[in-house]
């Protein structure tokens, strides 16, 4: 199994879209994500025009989509990103793909594109992801308690961070 990431494109649109709104994803996502083709056609323009400052992903296993991740700044003067939309198409889950993806894209973002410092927040329901973050080197730094009304209900954001000394060491 080969598993690569490349910046996407305009064509990934309708795949990304039906990613986002796969019903096994949807519930795991942060609602300010695009679920729509001009929403996704802007986040891809603007992963292209803006590649050192956001970024959306494709992950393919042996050239198949089969998943998606991405990337915004959050502090330029001490080059920290913010991580999100992680999602790995139901055909492709319980292979550990999105691990391997993921430190593909951890590298990609310390070493080729300089940030020092890597974070995400996964809300407090979704485990899956929680274990997939530890998997993949994030240490878990908090939790914002009831922080965000998702499904019906106040949940925990859990936090994660990784430092460019922690793939160094």
């Amino acid at each position: 199994m080969n598993v690569a990431i490349r910046r996407a494109e305009p064509d990934d649109a309708d795949f990304l879209v039906g990613l986002m709104t796969d019903d096994d994803v949807e519930p795991y996502m942060a609602v300010v994500r695009p679920r729509d083709r001009d929403g996704m056609l802007a986040e891809i323009e603007r992963s292209q025009a803006e590649p050192e400052e956001f970024g959306r992903f494709v992950i393919e296993v042996d050239g198949e989509r089969a998943g998606l991740m991405g990337f915004e700044i959050a502090n330029r003067r001490s080059r920290i990103a913010n991580l999100g939309s992680l999602a790995v198409h139901p055909d492709y889950r319980g292979r550990r793909l999105a691990d391997e993806a993921a430190q593909q894209f951890q590298r990609h973002l310390l070493f080729d594109l300089g940030f020092h410092r890597l974070q995400l927040e996964i809300y407090g329901f979704n485990e899956r992801a929680q274990r997939h973050a530890e998997r993949a080197g994030f240490i878990r730094e908090g939790v914002r308690r009831k922080a965000y009304w998702r499904n019906d209900e106040w949940v925990d954001g859990v936090i994660y961070g990784l430092v460019r000394e922690d793939l160094e060491d």
